[in-house]
């Protein structure tokens, strides 16, 4: 009975080890946080993102307008995110090009 005790607590043990490296591996850096190009995109994102409360608030947008390019704006954010996490935290100059023309073209609909 005392082996299968000191068995199961080296287990549990074992296992919260596991857990706390998986955990502090997920959390991203200051680096990857504020890398030059995902700092970039996001920038230019909340940039749009104000012109397009501009151009409501203006009345040169429709509340329905607006509605469909931050929901564009939102899909170009959420692409953002995907592709650091899964290239460790970063994008590349390729996704970066990319991002940005998806963004052009939103930017095109702001105030026509």
């Amino acid at each position: 009975m005392r082996l299968r005790t000191m068995m199961l607590m080296a287990a549990a043990v074992a296992l919260s080890v596991s857990f706390t490296a998986g955990a502090s591996a997920a959390v991203p850096t200051h680096f990857e946080l504020h890398h030059p190009r995902r700092a970039e995109v996001i920038h230019r994102l909340e940039r749009q993102n104000h012109r397009i409360r501009d151009e409501r608030r203006e009345g040169e947008i429709s509340p329905r307008e607006a509605h469909v390019l931050h929901r564009e704006d939102r899909a170009i954010f959420r692409q953002e995110q995907r592709e650091a996490r899964r290239n460790g935290g970063f994008i590349s100059k390729g996704e970066q090009r990319q991002l940005n023309r998806e963004e052009n073209g939103v930017s095109g609909q702001i105030g026509r």
